[in-house]
């Protein structure tokens, strides 16, 4: 991957952070509902929030931030966006369950320029630039080519929606039919990546927000997934909600949502 200067010192960035979210264990977290029991933030979001924002700022001068935790969300099509979701997977930080994530991704003129998706608990850096593949702490990573039949499913409750409660576990009562297992795992990034470095064949959920994708979506597309709507139509990065699969070509046709739904 060729790197321009502020990839490594976002890289480095990204990983110090993590230690923060790690020494998180036994911490007061100062809970705070948003707008759900199940919609909730914690001051390590915040925290790693500002500071990612600080050092970018520092790195990329006028650079436009969207981010889960900001109120005032900057311009997708600026020449320098970068789109942050501080601890992807925050009920599980809450739960001290890991598998979460501090999701990074760095728009140029509205397209996608670099992505990093870092799992501190597993020590596991995801990223990629655009048209120079994907990669696990360095080593290329691809797509899983097995059949659906020989895949584990992952998928998301959309839990901030629970009107589409029953949209999704009918999906995954007709999908369970089909491979080798599913699983919740609860965080969209890293659900994302699983498929990217073929851990899973498939990850879907009813309703994303851009920064839960933005970064893994461009780690998937460069590993050889495709990343589409429930209709099937290839997704552009927007400050809309949208469904979601991901996936190889083959298993996304094979898996059926798309003629399901």
């Amino acid at each position: 991957m060729t790197l321009t200067p502020t990839i490594p010192s976002l890289r480095q960035s990204i990983l110090s952070l993590g230690e923060i979210i790690l020494s998180a264990a036994g911490n007061e977290l100062q809970i705070t509902e948003k707008s759900s029991a199940r919609d909730l933030v914690t001051r390590y979001d915040r925290l790693v929030q500002e500071r990612l924002v600080a050092d970018i700022s520092e790195s990329v001068p006028g650079a436009q931030f969207v981010s889960e935790e900001m109120a005032d969300r900057g311009d997708l099509s600026a020449e320098d966006t970068f789109i942050i979701d501080p601890i992807d997977g925050t009920t599980n930080f809450i739960h001290k369950m890991g598998n979460c994530a501090i999701s990074v991704a760095w728009y140029k003129s509205g397209k996608p320029f670099y992505g990093a998706v870092y799992d501190p608990a597993a020590n596991e850096f995801f990223e990629a630039k655009a048209g120079e593949g994907a990669y696990l702490n360095g080593k290329p990573i691809h797509v899983s080519d097995a059949p659906l039949k020989n895949s584990i499913v992952l998928f998301g409750t959309a839990p901030y929606n629970p009107e589409l409660g029953d949209l999704t576990f009918s999906l995954v009562r007709r999908i369970f039919g089909k491979c080798q297992d599913v699983r919740r795992m609860g965080s969209a990034a890293l659900d994302i990546c699983h498929v990217a470095c073929g851990r899973a064949g498939l990850y879907f959920e009813a309703t994303l927000s851009p920064w839960d994708y933005a970064a893994a979506s461009l780690i998937l597309r460069e590993s050889g997934g495709s990343f589409v709507d429930f209709s099937g139509k290839e997704i552009a990065l927007s400050l809309e909600k949208t469904s979601v699969i991901a996936g190889n070509k083959d298993i996304i046709a094979e898996s059926g949502i798309i003629t399901d739904i």
